[in-house]
């Protein structure tokens, strides 16, 4: 595609969203009599949920209903790609991989992003502190699987070559051998984990620090003035009071594990025992060419995704209707 076409397309795009725009705006400007108000939300939604429908909805059942097909989208096969999900040992390894990144990931980003939050609060350098583990939120997920790749890397010690990997240099330092930490399994999930947590952790001290600062000052002074402090201080009344950014924190954080594909494919291609749901339904469906599989993963990191969300929503509307 040429730098011509590239444009014309950007010209076109650009003009059909001024004509939708513009019929949407003549409609509500028309409006007139008792429905005018419901034809101006028609008029301003209509567009909004047409692209719901065919970006979201459509594609939705069309992955739920190739789900139950074969690779190649040919023959109904009912559950026999969630059967192999389950029952293969690779796929079953896949899930395993998932579930600990699931667990692991949020409680520690979170737990992280808290005792940060609340050591760095109102001290002279709570600024720079806070912008030093932010930092990270900064970097794509490539460019920090990138980074800690390097730190990771290995190189046999044949005639003392010096490693580049700043953990193994650190080893050789102290007298032990090198490791090869991406093959070690399963030791290396955990490794790729420690980059997510890298990068979640300012989110989460980000959004705590600032529910932290929420909390009326009279509830923190009444408490000191009843001999209530530290640890004591921390779990009841700091914790308590920041509940909900903290069930905001974890589910946004879990949210995001679900879909991680950009640090595994990055730094191992999802080999050596490291692969995700989201990266195996990309191998399944581009690699593989398994489109049925490939679906079926897809159905099932909806399904998981799903419940957090509704929890999220739940939790957000009991803080609204206090």
């Amino acid at each position: 595609m040429t730098l011509l076409d590239k444009l014309l397309q950007l010209l076109v795009a650009v003009v059909v969203f001024a004509a939708v725009m513009g019929v949407v705006l003549l409609v509500a400007d028309r409006a007139r009599g008792r429905r005018a108000d419901l034809v101006s939300g028609i008029a301003f939604t209509a567009p909004a949920l047409l692209l719901l429908l065919v970006g979201l909805l459509y594609p939705a059942a069309r992955t739920a209903v190739q789900s139950v097909l074969d690779a190649g989208s040919a023959s109904f096969v009912g559950l026999d790609n969630y059967i192999r999900i389950f029952t293969q040992p690779d796929l079953v390894i896949v899930l395993r991989n998932t579930l600990l990144w699931v667990v692991i990931t949020p409680i520690l980003s979170t737990a992280i992003g808290l005792v940060y939050a609340v050591l760095v609060d109102r001290t002279r350098f709570e600024a720079f502190a806070k912008a030093l583990i932010f930092l990270p939120m900064a970097i794509s997920f490539v460019g920090a699987a990138i980074i800690w790749k390097f730190v990771y890397e290995y190189r046999p010690d044949q005639q003392n070559i010096q490693q580049i990997g700043l953990l193994n240099q650190f080893l050789v330092w102290l007298g032990f051998e090198p490791v090869n930490f991406i093959l070690a399994e399963p030791w290396n999930n955990l490794l790729l984990i420690i980059v997510m947590i890298w990068i979640q952790a300012g989110f989460a001290m980000t959004v705590l620090s600032a529910a932290i600062k929420a909390i009326p000052s009279d509830i923190v002074e009444a408490a000191r003035l009843d001999g209530v402090g530290g640890l004591r201080l921390f779990f009841y009344i700091t914790l308590p009071s920041i509940r909900p950014a903290v069930v905001v924190v974890v589910t946004a954080i879990s949210i995001a594990v679900l879909k991680v594909f950009d640090i595994v494919r990055t730094m191992t291609g999802g080999q050596f025992g490291t692969s995700v749901v989201a990266n195996e339904f990309y191998v399944q469906s581009f690699r593989l060419s398994d489109l049925g599989m490939g679906s079926a993963l897809a159905m099932i990191l909806f399904l998981l995704v799903v419940p957090i969300v509704v929890y999220n929503v739940r939790q957000m509307r009991k803080v609204d209707a206090r």
